[in-house]
């Protein structure tokens, strides 16, 4: 059986642009990426803590050390420079290995950075 768990969670950042007249997806900061595991194109949901909306798409690479945490496309309509959010990512494992399976969870400083 395969079931799906936790694999990823940045816990509250701030969300630093959001533009709509963009394709789509949400850029983040490669230093946050790293620091829970999250690849450029994976698929994330975001939860926004600020207005509740939730909705998910997928990674797009920012600037290494910039904070950057930009909501692009439709999905910008659920968000405004400041919100907070949590990203998160799930995987797809085998019953007993998830069993033991250790998600990356980071809690960001108030600039973004991993903690």
């Amino acid at each position: 059986m395969q079931i799906e768990v936790l694999k990823s969670k940045i816990h509250k950042v701030k969300v630093t642009q959001a533009d709509l007249n963009y394709i789509g997806s949400i850029t983040i900061d490669q230093d946050l990426m790293d620091s829970v595991d999250i690849i450029e194109n994976e698929r994330v949901h975001i939860y926004n803590i600020t207005n509740g909306e939730r909705f998910d798409t997928y990674v797009i690479k920012g600037k290494r050390g910039s904070g950057v945490i930009g909501v692009n496309g439709a999905a910008a309509r659920k968000v405004q420079v400041n919100d907070l959010l949590i990203i998160v990512s799930y995987a797809r494992m085998d019953f007993e290995e998830a069993k033991s399976h250790q998600p990356a969870i980071i809690f960001p400083t108030d600039d973004n950075k991993p903690a």
